[in-house]
């Protein structure tokens, strides 16, 4: 077994296993899972779907997640953690922006089994990727780390683009509106803008009736809009609680609610607990999908 661990910004494990055991779990943002080679079967939230060399996946911060191993399999596991969002002083990137990105991706995947990428040449770029990142985390030093920061950077945009390629929202299963997978793809890139979020401005967006942009939300996502909006940004503050250093002023702030007073009781209305039980407690309540409960 080839174990590799770096401070800042990523954990990277290459292993070999010819049975799975369950890893401890925290509250990090999220592993990309390669398969260098073996084939077995994959398991999120109870549902399977076949692995092979090459497969790219995306794991949860839960414990929901397994792999039934058929033929001898290496893994590599890339952790984006939450290390390095609560102290990038001594990286070269955007914090603001790499938190936010990290945030898209664990907020909208769904959590569901299956590869991530959607195209060959997002597959070579990811797979290139992660051997570049495992090759100079072996004699990782200080030079490493802005080498790395841009790779972890790059890692970040391929599954942007390959979550905006799918259907990652929970809608039903029996709808295949195309408005509306764009209407929540365009409600979630843009959710700390509470001004594009208005219904005058959806309505204009896709050329709908202010009227009837409510109506048409609710029949497709069986949610209200506003209670949708709602829950999408208390999703971001729960990432937000469990890995940063962010201030509640600051959290109220970046996702439009008035002040502490507002974000505090709209936490606890739909959370169920209060921010200081939620922090206490260290577990991902409105991010965690029903069938992990």
């Amino acid at each position: 077994m080839n174990v590799i661990e770096a401070y800042k910004p990523f954990e990277i494990q290459e292993i070999e296993l010819t049975e799975w055991k369950q890893r401890p779990v925290k509250n990090n943002f999220f592993e990309v899972v390669l398969i260098k080679k073996g084939k077995g079967t994959q398991c999120i939230n109870y549902n399977e779907s076949l692995y092979k060399k090459g497969s790219i996946y995306l794991l949860p911060p839960l414990k929901c997640h397994s792999f039934t191993i058929e033929k001898t399999t290496k893994f590599v596991f890339l952790k984006f953690t939450d290390s390095f969002f609560k102290s990038a002083t001594k990286i070269n990137i955007d914090r603001n922006e790499w938190f936010k990105e990290a945030s898209y991706i664990l907020s909208n995947y769904n959590q569901l089994p299956g590869d991530i990428i959607k195209n060959e040449m997002d597959r070579n770029h990811l797979s290139n990727l992660i051997e570049m990142i495992l090759q100079e985390s072996r004699n990782y030093d200080i030079s490493s780390v802005n080498l790395v920061t841009s790779l972890m950077t790059s890692v970040l945009e391929l599954l942007i683009r390959n979550i905006k390629k799918s259907s990652y929202f929970e809608i039903l299963k029996d709808s295949n509106n195309d408005r509306i997978t764009k209407m929540l793809t365009y409600i979630n890139e843009n959710i700390d803008k509470t001004e594009l979020l208005k219904v005058e401005n959806l309505a204009n967006v896709f050329m709908m009736s202010p009227t009837y942009v409510s109506e048409f939300f609710k029949k497709q996502v069986q949610m209200s809009l506003r209670e949708y909006i709602i829950k999408a940004k208390l999703k971001l503050v729960e990432i937000r609680l469990l890995n940063s250093d962010f201030t509640l002023t600051q959290i109220a702030d970046e996702l439009g609610f008035t002040d502490v007073s507002h974000l505090s009781k709209t936490f606890k209305r739909y959370v169920g607990k209060s921010i200081r039980d939620f922090k206490n407690d260290g577990n991902y309540i409105l991010l965690k999908r029903n069938v992990c409960a």
